[in-house]
């Protein structure tokens, strides 16, 4: 079952125009979607989705993803009251894709999210992200922390600057081996490399921890064996939680926008840990909760009360941290009705 670090426990089972809408690629393939319209925040161009009315919550999108990851939790928050906005980050979808690597650093995409409120007219909003995008809104509440209500991280579990570059710490562990972050560090390899076939990198990142596959291509473990496609085995079946025309909105998505924008958010890993020293010991002192697939290979297999133990010292507020059985890394899909109602309820108790 859930196991939940609160007192709810469980509550909830198992459980703009036609101009820009044609400027703004392919139609999204279900019925009911939010309006997708185009805002200028923090000098780009940036398309969001949006729906309702209410208090803001922002819901920022992992890589390789889009706004439309979020297309069940837009629904079901915006029928609980809220005015729910989902942008394609920078770098994505219809988003303005900016070509110098440091213009993906953390401090222009928190202000990105700092430019979504100011552009909704609102002072401050609650805040969800997702892969990258709990990186981003992590930082976002550290860097800007007068303009947030609350934080719900999902998949990435924060425990504070560390005493290291990242991209160092990987470097150590991993020698010649291949690790994905390491193969992004050099500009123009990992993103011919998808831009070459997107549905194939797509299809098979885009599974559950149950999901049948193919033995991979490259078992090799060096990095100079090959890329990475190779190395993940094609999926049988696509998950349940993955249509086919799910699967080929974010193709489409990512023949318009190419992987470069995406990947350039890992190149500036050590440039982010370079320039935030005034991180070091800062902490986050609004409602805070953690959700993530038990079977999430980010977690690395720690549990609840481990997790927990790790973000207290950070997190001077946490409500809850919540894991929820055989489930993998795209958890706001693989159980859209759980997450949404953790997160309606944590959203309605702060």
């Amino acid at each position: 079952m859930t196991f939940s670090l609160n007192r709810r426990q469980t509550l909830y089972g198992l459980g703009a125009s036609s101009l820009l809408l044609s400027a703004c690629a392919n139609t999204p393939p279900t019925s009911g979607e939010p309006d997708l319209r185009m805002i200028r925040v923090n000098g780009i161009d940036m398309r969001i989705a949006e729906m309702g009315e209410g208090p803001l919550v922002i819901l920022v999108h992992g890589w390789p993803e889009s706004w439309y990851s979020w297309r069940h939790q837009i629904r079901a928050l915006a029928a609980a009251g809220y005015h729910v906005v989902a942008p394609d980050m920078r770098g994505y979808g219809a988003t303005d894709a900016p070509q110098d690597i440091a213009a993906y650093d953390i401090h222009h995409l928190a202000a990105d999210i700092v430019g979504i409120i100011d552009e909704m007219g609102e002072d401050k909003a609650h805040l969800v992200g997702h892969d990258w995008g709990a990186i981003v809104s992590w930082n976002a509440v550290l860097l800007h922390p007068d303009r947030f209500r609350s934080l719900a991280a999902l998949s990435v579990p924060y425990g504070g600057r560390g005493p290291v570059s990242p991209i160092a710490a990987m470097k150590k562990g991993y020698g010649e081996n291949f690790f994905y972050i390491l193969y992004f560090q050099e500009p123009g390899i990992a993103e011919a490399e998808f831009d070459a076939n997107p549905r194939a990198i797509l299809k098979r990142l885009y599974r559950s921890p149950d999901t049948p596959t193919l033995p991979p291509e490259i078992t090799d473990p060096r990095m100079a064996a090959g890329g990475w496609i190779g190395r993940l085995g094609d999926v049988k079946q696509s998950p349940e939680w993955l249509s086919p025309s799910d699967l080929d909105y974010y193709v489409a998505q990512f023949e318009r926008s190419g992987f470069r924008g995406g990947i350039n958010y890992y190149r500036n890993f050590h440039r982010n840990w370079e320039t935030t020293p005034e991180l070091t010991g800062a902490t986050i002192d609004i409602p805070v909760m953690f959700l993530a697939g038990e079977d999430d290979s980010v977690i690395r297999g720690r549990s609840a009360e481990q997790l927990k133990a790790s973000m207290e010292e950070t997190c001077t507020d946490l409500r809850e941290v919540t894991l929820l059985p055989d489930t993998g890394h795209w958890v706001q899909q693989e159980e859209a009705s759980r997450v949404s109602a953790e997160l309606r309820a944590f959203l309605g108790e702060v």
